[in-house]
């Protein structure tokens, strides 16, 4: 539905977009990030036409949408980050507004009744956009882009300054619109990515550093699987134990959790499963494996990993000191 292939934007000597290629499937999800200055917003400046291309295309269901700019727009909805609203209309002005800007052929009533029962703005129609709480005013900006019932909708910040409420509102209606749409939504609240999105890209520094489904995005960051296991067995004799077992990078105590067994923080190396190694390792030497469970990066981790990879090792010890803090705790509290 979506399909962007080498675009590359310049300004001057500076590559703001870098050759970049993915495309968005029909019905799909897609969440794009990237820190600020990375390319995003004048990727979607090009995609919806405000800005030209240095080279490359973006097509909007096989149409350039630079070289027949009036036919992809009629298939895009867009809400900017900030609304493009006129606060002294009411709602039904600014729509009736909207309907004839966009030259809408779908009957006029019906349309922007069934627009405003999917937004829920029916009950603001008579009122002033001014007058209207934040959320409503989203919902509003929403409601502009679904004029014409274009095959493909862009949100950019789509959530920001919203209240907790409002934010779960606005995540609803978005996943809603997916099930009809495809739909990019360009977000930096990153659990709102996880909530909504079939499909992650992130950009850094004008160029894609990531482009997987959201379950597998962990696989853009590198192939070590990280595991927390509860042995039974002298701590310092399994801890050397898993150390020696091939295919392990790093181990470290985690400290007790149950009353005879000890948990470990286990890595292992790149693209490699460890888990059955390490059961026969432990059933050979007589320390029972009683439970093994994933220790997976968090999308905060792994956004920070790919924009900023100096910040690994930072990220690394962060994560292990927090899984140690407990033990520590005990053992600041047996001393006292």
């Amino acid at each position: 539905m979506v399909e962007i292939s080498h675009l590359s934007k310049n300004y001057g000597d500076k590559k703001a977009v870098n050759d970049i290629s993915f495309s968005v499937e029909e019905g799909e999800i897609m969440g794009f990030l990237g820190p600020n200055g990375a390319g995003k917003s004048t990727t979607l400046n090009i995609l919806t036409g405000f800005l030209s291309a240095t080279s490359g295309s973006a097509k909007i269901d096989g149409i350039d949408i630079l070289e027949q700019p009036l036919e992809a727009k009629k298939l895009i909805g867009f809400l900017p980050e900030i609304p493009p609203l006129y606060p002294d209309m009411t709602v039904a002005e600014y729509m009736n507004f909207c309907y004839e800007l966009k030259g809408c052929k779908l009957p006029r009533k019906q349309h922007l009744h069934e627009i405003g029962e999917v937004v829920k703005i029916a009950d603001v129609n008579k009122r002033l956009i001014k007058n209207l709480s934040k959320g409503y005013r989203q919902r509003v900006g929403i409601a502009q882009a679904l004029i014409g019932n274009p095959k493909v909708l862009i949100f950019d910040e789509p959530t920001i300054g919203l209240d907790p409420k409002q934010i779960i509102e606005i995540r609803n209606l978005i996943k809603h619109l997916g099930k009809n749409h495809t739909v990019i939504l360009s977000t930096h609240i990153l659990p709102e990515v996880q909530a909504v999105c079939d499909r992650i890209v992130i950009i850094n520094k004008g160029r894609i550093v990531a482009n997987e489904k959201t379950e597998n995005l962990v696989n853009a960051v590198d192939g070590t699987r990280r595991l927390v296991a509860k042995i039974v067995g002298p701590e310092d004799q399994v801890l050397q134990l898993l150390r020696s077992t091939q295919g392990v990078k790093f181990a470290d105590k985690l400290g007790r959790r149950d009353t005879d067994s000890v948990s470990y923080l286990i890595e292992s190396q790149e693209n490699v499963d460890i888990r059955k190694p390490l059961f026969y390792a432990l059933a050979r030497a007589s320390y029972p494996l009683i439970g093994l469970e994933g220790d997976e990066l968090n999308l905060e981790d792994i956004f920070m990993r790919l924009v900023d990879p100096q910040k690994k090792e930072k990220t690394e010890k962060r994560r292990r000191n927090a899984s140690q803090a407990p033990e520590a705790g005990k053992r600041s509290g047996e001393k006292q």
